[in-house]
């Protein structure tokens, strides 16, 4: 029902910052949770932030806390700050259709619609 698409990913030196972004197509992606994940390779996907349909709730993972945060308005975004190297990985994000729900999720099989990814590379 939706399609996310995410961009601005790119390269960045250690410290440094990157903004994602995550446009869908379908006009009710408000309706929709929605979450990042990154992927490294060799590793599994990983959770990074959830947001809420409505944007009231947010969850972290440890590893993004205190330098990550997820917003959206009709766009949802990943600002993230004080990037590392072990940052660097495929971002996607992932949309739940969840029209009652206040709730985050933090697996990806909770969620039934994925973008394709941008990388992201931090160098030290």
């Amino acid at each position: 029902q939706v399609q996310p698409v995410e961009s601005g990913g790119g390269l960045v030196q250690a410290g440094g910052s990157l903004r994602l972004s995550c446009a869908a197509s379908g006009r009710l992606f408000s309706s929709y949770a929605v979450g990042w994940f990154r992927q490294a390779p060799g590793k599994e996907r990983e959770f990074v932030a959830g947001i809420s349909q409505s944007g009231g709730n947010t969850n972290y993972a440890d590893s993004a806390k205190g330098r990550f945060t997820i917003s959206r308005d009709i766009t949802v975004y990943l600002q993230m700050n004080s990037l590392k190297p072990e940052d660097t990985a495929v971002y996607y994000c992932a949309a739940r259709f969840t029209p009652y729900s206040t709730n985050y999720y933090r697996e990806k099989n909770q969620y039934e619609y994925w973008g394709q990814g941008t990388q992201v590379t931090v160098s030290s």
